[in-house]
């Protein structure tokens, strides 16, 4: 039951639908555990709140997640103490993370908030419509009043979405014969993102916009290492072309501090062994410490949560574009990503909206995305042990929505 004095906010409001206590327990989850705001925020953004106040509050969480700092009562407080209004908004932050709940109800809330949005733009389309049929004016035929309303809705439809517009014809062409005249202008023949293998960017001119490349491997068997090696030379090639953008590593396996150590020892013709033990000469630190310093300012950015969603991983790329500007995305690896169902039995569908979301995130943004797969023990029970594309493991969706294997 909520608590008489939140609902202050709520008898201001019986007009229009709206859903106030789920506007307050989703406030009061997110503020509870921001790890779910990512989840959240591919839902709903402060807009579709009907309390003014949770608007200013989400907007506020957002504000600092996007900032990377932690959002509760306390780091809010700065933000609404000169806050007039009927409530003590400190006080109501604290009272509200009583009604936290789980993500999934959390998102189940997120999808009432919108729904109920939607139905009060319904209202107000409909209303709209209604006055501009009623005017007397000569000037607005009752064509001109459809195509206004229909404008509304479908404006409507596509709030929240992150669908791509048409595209005329002769505008894709452009875009083909420029691709084609960088090309035919770079000697190298590499017109994407250069992997730094000579043979694989002989052979797809690197890695090209919107594409997903999957690299596939039994353990142990290097793919991290050439994946970091690739982020490494993209990220060296675009410090050298001083251009303002960044390579994003999402790394579900291995820390931080591992992939740089990696990236260091490679550099540096150490064993990263031999670094963690403190096992190298007077001269091999001198030259650690001067590697150190030449790749410091590499446009590189690592995400090592583990069992990261493919929505997080979709707003962190967005936000890493936005802010730095993104050339690539690279994952390692699928199978360690969580997808947008709880059903944890049916892990198959669960790679699908996996890769299906990685193919979502290259179209978007418009950047290769490398991602990492495991294969399946299939590819060892063969004499030649030479992988198909069916050793693609938990899904055949991996080739489906791959661009290259």
């Amino acid at each position: 039951m909520i608590n008489n004095k939140l609902n202050i906010v709520k008898n201001n409001f019986e007009e229009l639908p709206n859903n106030i206590e789920a506007e307050q327990s989703l406030i009061g989850t997110i503020l509870v555990s921001n790890e779910i705001f990512d989840e959240i925020n591919t839902i709903i953004s402060s807009i579709n709140f009907y309390d003014p106040m949770h608007q200013k509050i989400f907007s506020a969480i957002e504000n600092l997640v996007y900032k990377g700092m932690l959002a509760n009562p306390i780091t809010l407080k700065n933000y609404f103490e000169n806050e007039k209004d009927d409530i003590n908004v400190p006080d109501y932050l604290v009272k509200v993370t009583k009604f936290s709940t789980s993500l999934r109800q959390a998102i189940e809330y997120s999808k009432i908030i919108y729904d109920v949005f939607v139905r009060r733009e319904l209202i107000k389309i409909s209303e709209g419509t209604i006055d501009s049929a009623k005017l007397k004016d000569l000037n607005i035929s009752g064509q001109n009043i459809i195509e206004n309303s229909e404008k509304l809705l479908y404006d409507l439809a596509e709030k929240g979405s992150f669908s791509t517009s048409l595209v005329k014809f002769d505008e894709a062409l452009k875009f083909t014969i420029e691709m084609a005249s960088n090309a035919y202008k770079n000697e190298e023949g590499i017109v994407g993102v250069p992997t730094g293998l000579t043979d694989l960017d002989d052979r797809l001119g690197g890695l090209h916009k919107s594409d997903l490349v999957i690299i596939a491997g039994r353990p142990s068997m290097g793919k991290t290492a050439l994946a970091t090696n690739i982020a490494f030379h993209a990220a060296k090639k675009l410090q050298e072309s001083g251009k303002k953008s960044s390579i994003a590593f999402f790394s579900l396996e291995m820390s931080s501090e591992q992939l740089s150590t990696r990236i260091l020892a490679e550099q540096s013709r150490i064993k990263s062994n031999d670094i963690r033990r403190g096992r190298i000469s007077d001269e091999q630190f001198d030259k650690f410490i001067e590697t150190s310093k030449n790749i410091s300012e590499l446009p590189l950015y690592i995400d090592e949560t583990p069992a990261i969603s493919i929505a997080a991983v979709s707003n962190r790329a967005r936000r890493i574009k936005r802010l730095h500007g993104l050339d690539m995305v690279i994952v390692d690896y699928i199978q360690l990503m969580k997808g947008t169902t709880f059903n944890k039995e049916n892990r198959v569908q669960e790679i699908s909206q996996i890769t299906q979301g990685l193919k979502a995130i290259a179209k978007e943004l418009s950047v290769p995305v490398l991602a990492l797969s495991q294969l399946s023990r299939q590819v060892e029970q063969r004499d030649d042990h030479k992988p198909k594309l069916s050793d693609l493991r938990e899904s055949g969706s991996i080739e489906q929505d791959a661009d290259v294997v």
